[in-house]
């Protein structure tokens, strides 16, 4: 099985030695080849985007690897919401978790099971975040709120002469502070 091993540490003056030399040892024991070592440095977990944890999801994605090691969850992640989005993601790509220290292993069938205990509580998070969207936009639209983008005020006619006198569409554009794909809109339109 090829393992990608993931640590990181939220200053430079922290040594991330511990952390590879521990995991790369329990991959050793096992037979897990290690694909790569990703290692963000002085970076905080509490940040979504990190160098090398998003180098390690585009690998992940192109399924370079078959299971990300980590030392602890809060290297992974200090988010709850980061950490499980993280984890559903994994999943889904059919990849496997291991977390060192937290006896977390998807390569078991315990581990899995929690695994999607996991992926479960966070499709249960984005459940309550859009409902709760959903009951502000009511709420909203019952004080009256106007919702969605304001209109924009375009003279079409302004728009049709410009065209009209061979002024281009990103011309037109500029100089009436509109986007591209509304001068196109409204020269369809008429």
């Amino acid at each position: 099985m090829k393992v990608a091993i993931y640590v990181r540490v939220s200053t430079n003056e922290q040594n991330i030695e511990n952390q590879i030399v521990e995991l790369e040892r329990y991959c050793k024991a096992r037979a897990y080849e290690v694909y790569k070592v990703y290692m963000d440095k002085g970076v905080s977990g509490s940040k979504e985007s990190r160098p090398d944890f998003d180098s390690m999801l585009i690998d992940a994605s192109k399924r370079k690897f078959d299971c990300l090691l980590v030392w602890k969850l809060d290297r992974l992640s200090r988010s709850l919401k980061h950490l499980l989005n993280t984890l559903d993601n994994l999943n889904s790509l059919g990849i496997s978790f291991i977390c060192y220290n937290d006896n977390i292993d998807t390569t078991t069938s315990s581990g899995r099971l929690m695994f999607q205990m996991i992926g479960a509580f966070a499709e249960f998070e984005r459940s309550l975040i859009r409902e709760r969207v959903c009951l502000g936009l009511k709420r909203a639209k019952e004080k009256g709120t106007k919702l969605g983008r304001p209109k924009l005020n375009m003279n079409k006619y302004e728009i049709m002469n410009l065209r009209n006198h061979g002024k281009s569409i990103r011309a037109i554009s500029r100089k009436l502070g509109i986007s591209i794909g509304s001068v196109h809109k409204t020269i369809a339109e008429i």
